[in-house]
């Protein structure tokens, strides 16, 4: 028999003040080493500026950047910097949507005629009698994208202060031959999520940001996380799309005045969200482990159709980009793109581990290192300082 041993309240404090100290310790080391390799990217790369936010298995935040939030007039990008995110904008429209399945206000295999179907325009959409909800989600219903068609950039550019309404941007689809039927191929299309958004505006009688507002971003305090739903966005620093894109012609996206040379309200629920990058980070970890919705349904959300676009092996989620990799296994995130704005967002449930990365330019041509090359190098340095967590 064992004597047992008793330890006082004194040893016990000491206990808990030394390991306290041994993982500040720890985390300082880290984000030390990540800081070093953020700046060595962002110079090899020649981003104007980085900013990342790594949020770790006991929900430490880990907040570094890089480089300049404004290269003409010299303004230095910090941890509260914004920045676009893109199409990672999809993730809280899926988590939504997650909620209103679990609530019964649609399902799955809803056609979305059921919804949709006395609108005049319907049927103009390309395989509308046949497109399910979880068609939109995963991108198979057979709907192009509109946001790059010709004609849509040019009246985008042409009339930068209009404030588009849906119905008038699945126009630039309408009438058009679907590449496949409906739930036989993959084709990602920010159309998918603008149909997707109607209907849960329709099912709810709320307003798409408003759900967003008290479903996600104020229960879960993401006080640094907001619509991009207008031209002047407090915060957003100046991105560069390169010279003669698409999205306004011109490179510098933020004009003198403040305003965005085109309106990002077109965006909507294909993205329509501005942030840091920490607040990013922290919401891929929510989202991920199941805080966001019913953690029974996120093998549903996470039940991917091969996307060969995106990646060999690569496959796409309801709303979710499912990544494998040799070394560290699964990752569930989501790419993000705006025209002076890409951004990277990675959970490895291996490592219990989120990243986010964020660059102020959508300029490939200047580019010399991928923002996905960004992330998992950061992963790499941490994984390598941390134990994996089983």
């Amino acid at each position: 028999m064992i004597k047992p041993k008793y330890i006082s309240k004194a040893g016990l404090l000491f206990a808990f003040i030394f390991f306290s100290f041994a993982t500040f310790a720890q985390n300082t080391a880290l984000q030390q080493k990540l800081q070093a390799k953020l700046d060595s990217l962002c110079i090899a790369g020649k981003f104007p500026g980085l900013n990342a936010g790594i949020v770790l298995p006991d929900n430490t935040v880990i907040a570094i950047a890089s480089g300049m939030a404004d290269s003409t007039r010299h303004v230095l990008m910090t941890t509260d910097s914004y920045m676009m995110q893109g199409s990672v904008g999809k993730t809280y429209v899926s988590a939504i949507a997650m909620q209103l399945i679990k609530e019964g206000r649609f399902s799955l295999d809803d056609k979305i005629s059921k919804y949709l179907g006395h609108y005049q325009w319907f049927k103009r959409l390309p395989n509308a009698e046949d497109i399910t909800i979880k068609m939109l989600m995963n991108h198979t219903s057979g709907i192009m994208r509109y946001e790059f068609k010709e004609a849509f950039t040019k009246d985008l550019t042409a009339n930068p202060g209009k404030v588009w309404k849906p119905e008038e941007e699945l126009a630039y689809v309408f009438d058009e031959k679907a590449p496949f039927k409906a739930g036989e191929g993959w084709d990602y299309a920010d159309t998918n999520y603008i149909v997707l958004a109607m209907i849960m505006e329709q099912v709810t009688g709320k307003k798409y940001y408003d759900m967003l507002q008290h479903r996600i971003l104020k229960p879960f305090h993401l006080t640094q996380t907001k619509p991009s739903d207008k031209r002047n966005l407090k915060g957003l620093v100046q991105g560069y799309a390169g010279k003669n894109n698409d999205f306004g012609g011109r490179s510098e996206v933020i004009a003198d005045n403040g305003e965005f040379i085109i309106n990002p309200q077109f965006e909507w629920t294909g993205g329509g969200i501005y942030s840091t990058t920490k607040d990013l980070a922290k919401w891929g970890k929510m989202l991920y482990e199941g805080k966001a919705f019913d953690p029974a349904m996120l093998p549903v959300m996470e039940d991917g159709v091969l996307a060969r676009m995106l990646g060999q092996n690569t496959k796409y989620g309801l709303g979710v980009i499912i990544r494998q990799s040799a070394k560290y296994g699964i990752s569930y995130g989501h790419s993000g793109f705006f025209p002076g704005y890409m951004t990277e967002m990675c959970y490895f449930p291996k490592y219990k581990i989120a990243f986010a990365v964020q660059t102020n330019t959508s300029d490939y041509r200047i580019m010399k290192v991928s923002v996905m090359k960004v992330l998992m190098e950061l992963a790499k340095t941490t994984f390598e300082e941390l134990p994996k967590t089983d």
